[in-house]
């Protein structure tokens, strides 16, 4: 599986150097037969998160316009149980979220124990469009990296698996993708002026980009860089990276499990047999009212 998987805080990432399309050697017939199998194994590791209520996961989705995030949520959130998901779009701050801190918006959505969260968007645009627009003075932004870093260690240390995917495509497929969507009427709704507007700064992007994978790279909180040009294999790269997270937590969701289906099993137990012993009590108690002659 072609991906770069960044976990160490302070390597540098060099975006040009990492391939935006799949590699040789897989079909899209093989990747439709595998992301089959991912998504059954996916749904029942969701199960076990749920049922265990030890974990949660927070999924962060980032990358430039028409970069496939919402394609990867279609897909892979259509494995999951939508009772454990909640899938939340990170825009323009509203009045009420400029009031706050940047993270606030971002921390009132974290996953609660055993469910999931995927971010389109997230706190990383207060270092990426902020940044690239000058939106707040540079020593505000820079300040921003250690923020993120720390609020993303906390959930760790409360349970949250932290997965974070940068949909990496090409300028030309990123154009491409944009024409595409002038001429298919029911893709016409997500047209809009800014996303050519923004393409002017695709290096200013690509730095910001570079220093924030490089600044919160972590164990618990790994960047996962996704060749995104190809949405098949985008989805297969995005799927399969969650079910090894998961995977890797399985044996202590069932040890969580079994203890709970332990203590479960001797209370339907301890309820059965008291259930018993009142019956055997009243029957005897109607035994006895019948063998006691009546007075006349």
């Amino acid at each position: 599986m072609a991906r770069t998987v960044c976990s160490k805080h302070g390597e540098r990432v060099r975006l040009d150097g990492i391939p935006t399309g799949p590699p040789g050697g897989i079909t899209k017939e093989k990747a439709r037969k595998r992301f089959e199998a991912l998504g059954a194994e996916l749904f029942d590791l969701q199960d076990a998160l749920w049922g265990a209520k030890v974990n949660s996961v927070m999924v962060v989705l980032q990358g430039r316009d028409s970069a496939g995030k919402d394609g990867a949520i279609k897909h892979v959130a259509g494995c999951l149980n939508p009772r454990g998901v909640s899938v939340v779009s990170f825009g323009v701050p509203t009045d009420e979220e400029r009031a706050h801190d940047f993270l606030w918006r971002v921390h009132r959505h974290a996953p609660r124990l055993g469910e999931f969260a995927i971010f389109n968007r997230s706190h990383y645009e207060d270092v990426l469009v902020v940044r690239v627009h000058g939106l707040v003075p540079r020593r505000l932004w820079k300040e921003r990296y250690g923020h993120i870093a720390d609020f993303e260690e906390l959930l760790a240390e409360h349970g949250t698996i932290v997965l974070k995917y940068f949909l990496h495509i090409n300028k030309k497929e990123q154009k491409k993708r944009l024409l595409e969507r002038e001429s298919d009427p029911k893709a016409a709704w997500k047209l809009n002026a800014n996303d050519w507007k923004e393409r002017e700064h695709w290096d200013d992007y690509t730095e910001a980009y570079e220093d924030a994978i490089s600044k919160t790279a972590a164990p618990h909180a790994p960047w996962t860089v996704v060749p995104a040009d190809a949405k098949w294999y985008r989805n297969l790269v995005i799927a399969e990276s969650i079910v090894e997270a998961l995977r890797a937590r399985r044996a202590d969701w069932k040890k969580t499990l079994d203890e709970t289906a332990r203590k479960r099993r001797a209370e339907l137990a301890a309820l059965r047999s008291e259930a018993r012993s009142a019956g055997l009590a009243r029957a005897a108690e109607r035994s006895s009212s019948r063998s006691t002659p009546r007075r006349r």
